[in-house]
């Protein structure tokens, strides 16, 4: 029995009762179900994988550090310091990466959607639009991460002498000035937009391979995540030296070097080309984790943030609808029926 009602259901759901489904839901997500989402799961990353990212930070430092590597990085802080040593600025981060994965999910998807469909004519996976809407993205999320990364790896350095973040950014802002908050800003971005680009690009393709339907798979999110942020962290971790040393400052103790050209030389001299791929094992084993977790969480979200939103379109319809949704009824016209 069907039944017709005023309120115009949203057409890619065909049956009222599978709003839980993943493949049910529609191919558009609002903007903010893509922000929010995207704020979870990037705190949820930075978080999650915050130590590694800590020594990943150390390992590219200039100045000579007592570590020998990843593992022996992380005991040696943890001995020397205790637990805490390792987690030191963390709360820059999570301020940070919260507003900024938001602008960064939310932009990534409505600018995918724009360039897919003018480049396509339909929804079909597209590696230029997918890579430009990756750059554009960076753009947005490093306006609001790059003060918070300052203060973040000046906490992480070995021997930082800040007592806290905000007395980090007091102290930074009080002897540098607000530019230095922004001084590897271009680099940073130079650095992310391929990296992203390179990113979102492998990930789109392992999920055609992986996961052509679309549909909620944590194993194939985390699976296309992790290889695409493991790619892409390897690729340009020559940059990432080179922001760490803007960032940081940790060449001298009486010179600031400025823009990426510059920071290009002072890395080129210490040790020439072996310098720029200082801690990329470090950052390997972090990015290609991070971005599995990022995924995976962002899609639970997504998802469930849908759903939600899905239950809310219906929740001022009559009781009898209600119960027909309840005993997931069909109330909407069949294709056979909508043509008599």
């Amino acid at each position: 029995m069907y039944f017709e009602t005023s309120t115009s259901p949203k057409p890619s759901i065909a049956t009222i009762g599978m709003g839980d489904e993943y493949e049910s839901l529609p191919d558009e997500y609002p903007l903010q179900v893509h922000m929010i989402a995207g704020s979870i799961a990037g705190v949820v990353e930075h978080a999650a994988m915050y130590p590694i990212d800590n020594v990943k930070t150390n390992l590219q430092s200039l100045r000579g550090v007592p570590y020998n590597g990843v593992v022996d990085a992380f005991s040696t802080m943890v001995r020397d310091d205790g637990v805490r040593r390792v987690f030191r600025g963390m709360s820059a981060m999570v301020v940070g990466a919260g507003p900024a994965h938001a602008m960064y999910f939310g932009c990534y998807e409505s600018v995918k959607e724009v360039l897919t469909l003018k480049l396509n004519g339909n929804r079909k996976n597209s590696d230029l639009a997918n890579g430009l809407a990756g750059a554009c993205a960076t753009l947005f999320h490093d306006a609001v991460m790059t003060p918070a990364e300052v203060i973040k790896q000046r906490m992480q350095i070995y021997g930082s002498t800040y007592s806290s973040c905000r007395d980090c950014m007091v102290q930074v802002y009080k002897t540098e000035g607000l530019r230095a908050f922004y001084r590897s800003f271009s680099t940073s971005y130079l650095m992310n937009a391929p990296f992203q680009s390179i990113h979102f690009i492998v990930y789109e393709k392992m999920q055609v391979k992986l996961n052509p339907s679309r549909e909620y798979s944590p194993v194939s999110h985390m699976m296309s995540g992790g290889l695409a942020g493991g790619a892409a962290a390897f690729i340009t971790n020559p940059l990432d030296v080179c922001k760490t040393l803007l960032n940081t400052q940790q060449h001298s103790k009486t010179s600031i070097v400025t823009g990426l050209p510059a920071a290009l030389r002072t890395v080129y001299a210490v040790n020439g080309w072996r310098t720029f791929f200082r801690g990329v094992g470090a950052r390997v084993l972090y990015q290609s984790p991070s971005t599995a977790v990022s995924w995976s969480v962002y899609e639970l979200f997504k998802r469930n943030l849908l759903s939600r939103n899905d239950t809310e379109v219906y929740s001022d319809t009559t009781p009898q609808l209600a119960a027909l949704r309840h005993h997931k009824i069909n109330i909407l016209p069949s294709s056979s029926e909508s043509k008599k």
